[in-house]
């Protein structure tokens, strides 16, 4: 049945998109002396969505896997990031909703690492709009997520910074997350193309992309698949993934 409902939606999105021109945008942003690349879908004209497991229960891992099974269905990946924290099995660390299952309930509760740093977050993801919530106001509103990822910690939150981000902070990596326009018609999301601190980084999506919230999505095995920025980063194998396909080229 998840096959079968997996293929219905990446066949209806080729469908759909067909007439229009494409609406995943990427460039590279300068900021402070730090360089980004950011990638701005729109919720209500792509198809944006989770992938973590193919039919048989075995995680995609890598960029190449996920593009070889929407390529068999006649579309093409046309954008793709990590997207969450997980465990050393590859399973989420956090919230995990996909095609309207959860899959992982929502950890709302203080612990180590970046994750634990809260308030963290949820993309939470629904047709035709993408919303970036805090835990706390996610647990509130309970909204009917079609795909959700909890990661932390939240970049920006309503508009401020974290509370925990220091401007002299030295720790210092390459990073990755997402921030969503109050409206969920803009979702942007953003890679460092160096090393950059939490304040820094948050900072950018305040100031620069100007989302009134932003989540961190990861710090160490931060990559980007953008074929049309001619970009497919490699390294280990990945838990959850967001990705957005199109139809495949006449």
């Amino acid at each position: 049945m998840r096959a079968l409902g997996l293929c219905l939606v990446i066949a209806m999105t080729a469908a759909m998109a067909a007439p229009r021109a494409r609406a995943v945008t990427c460039n590279q942003v300068d900021h402070d002396g730090n360089l980004y690349t950011i990638c701005e879908v729109a919720p209500e004209r792509e198809t944006l969505r989770l992938y973590h497991t193919d039919d048989n229960g075995v995680v995609y891992g890598h960029f190449s896997e996920l593009e070889t099974m929407v390529e068999a269905h006649d579309a093409r990946l046309a954008f793709a990031m990590n997207a969450g924290m997980y465990h050393d099995d590859r399973s989420p660390v956090g919230h995990y909703v996909e095609d309207g299952t959860e899959k992982m309930r929502v950890i709302a509760t203080p612990g180590p690492g970046n994750f634990g740093l809260l308030p963290n977050g949820v993309l939470c993801l629904r047709p035709r709009r993408a919303d970036v919530f805090e835990t706390r106001d996610y647990l509130e509103a309970r909204p009917d997520c079609d795909h959700a990822t909890q990661s932390g910690p939240m970049l920006v939150i309503d508009g401020a910074l974290h509370p925990r981000f220091l401007p002299d902070s030295n720790s210092r990596y390459v990073r990755n997350g997402v921030g969503t326009s109050r409206d969920g018609t803009r979702a942007v999301f953003a890679i460092s193309d160096n090393a950059v601190t939490f304040h820094e980084f948050g900072r950018f999506f305040r100031d620069v992309l100007k989302t009134p919230n932003a989540l961190f999505l990861d710090g160490n095995v931060s990559r980007l698949f953008a074929p049309q920025i001619n970009r497919a980063d490699l390294g280990r194998r990945m838990g959850p993934i967001v990705a957005v396909t199109e139809p495949a080229q006449p």
